[in-house]
């Protein structure tokens, strides 16, 4: 059956409640096509959306939201705001203990203590290590995913709590997967440096040193959208599988019919299989 699939307009809205939200329509494939606009959304958590943001998600005609924070995160900022009729599915990529450490330390951590766990390139390190991590470790998740858009789960939704890290590795495994070119795919992760994409760092009442300029710089590894971070899970797939082509077949189980329908439901020129 063909699944009928809005044609949303290119023009990105800015969202009172959501951060980093775009489409990631528009992106060049290696063979010359386009992802088509409409089929795949990224952004930041859905827990502040406000009733506008929600009237407008809801009008994109989504069929799944992939959410792939942990608990901690849920807890931290809440549940996804509810929209008719779509399918929401939790898909964690981030051990959820590393969640709670993670935003004990933004929120509430003392200078001596970012110093000691950021300074010196270790909040990069982390970030670096935590790539690695969701490409070696998480191809089950992915997998799923990739089956899922393939399947019936188009127009989607990705997110995590910034839209950066977790969702950025999840849409650009998708990307990659329809043979967007690997340029393309880092210009779109780039996108999430914007200003007015960011997270919104906060930090709790009465936190030492409050947003202090080197609270702030401490910090900032861990919200930065940077190349090598992304460059750390292309090199992962080329030193565990050897390239695109056997992550894809191997890794992530996709086997060559289910990518071409996946090339179908998320390419222009090609209506769902």
């Amino acid at each position: 059956m063909t699944q009928q699939v809005p044609q949303v307009p290119s023009t990105e809205p800015e969202l009172a409640g959501v951060r980093n939200f775009r489409d990631v329509g528009g992106l060049p494939t290696a063979d010359g096509r386009t992802v088509a606009h409409g089929r795949l959304f990224r952004s930041g958590h859905l827990a502040h959306a406000t009733d506008e943001d929600a009237s407008f998600l809801a009008s994109l005609g989504l069929h799944t939201i992939f959410d792939f924070r942990n608990a901690a995160d849920i807890r931290l900022e809440g549940p996804d705001v509810t929209l008719p009729g779509v399918r929401n599915l939790n898909l964690p990529l981030s051990d959820p203990a590393d969640g709670a450490e993670f935003w004990q330390m933004v929120r509430s951590g003392d200078l001596d203590q970012l110093r000691a766990l950021l300074g010196d390139g270790q909040a990069a390190n982390r970030m670096i290590t935590s790539y690695h991590m969701i490409i070696t470790q998480r191809t089950a998740e992915h997998s799923q995913v990739l089956h899922a858009l393939a399947q019936d789960s188009v127009p989607a939704l990705m997110h995590c709590a910034a839209g950066k890290d977790r969702a950025g590795l999840s849409v650009a495994v998708a990307l990659l997967a329809v043979g967007v070119e690997r340029e393309a795919v880092e210009a779109d992760y780039l996108k999430s440096n914007d200003p007015h994409r960011r997270y919104l760092v906060r930090r709790a009442e009465g936190a030492p040193s409050g947003m202090s300029a080197e609270v702030m710089e401490l910090l900032s590894p861990l919200f930065d959208a940077r190349a090598e971070y992304l460059h750390t899970a292309f090199d992962a797939i080329e030193q565990t599988w050897g390239g695109i082509e056997r992550y894809l077949s191997d890794g992530l189980r996709l086997a060559p019919e289910t990518r071409e329908r996946l090339r179908a439901r998320l390419l222009d020129g090609a209506g769902a299989a």
